[in-house]
């Protein structure tokens, strides 16, 4: 697996820098993001076709089926 950073000069970090800090905190493969959103299980947990309804109508800003777990916050200080 390779991880690239790109701010376009706009990072206060070095790109590589924050490259080393996503490869030592975040779990790129796929098993690992399955298990870090729970993918596995939502379905279960959102009734009435979670996949369904998230195809339909995209993943990002839902309210109607709670908070999407990628779009929590909860690994903000790894990356401060």
């Amino acid at each position: 697996m390779s991880i690239q950073v790109e701010t376009f000069g706009t990072g206060k970090m070095d790109d590589e820098e924050i490259a080393v800090i996503l490869e030592k905190n975040f779990d790129f493969r796929l098993a690992g993001i399955i298990r870090e959103f729970n993918l596995r299980y939502l379905p279960a947990i959102v009734k009435g076709g979670f996949y369904k309804k998230l195809a339909a109508y995209g993943h990002v800003g839902r309210l109607d089926i709670g908070v999407l777990p990628w779009e929590e916050i909860d690994k903000a200080s790894v990356l401060q």
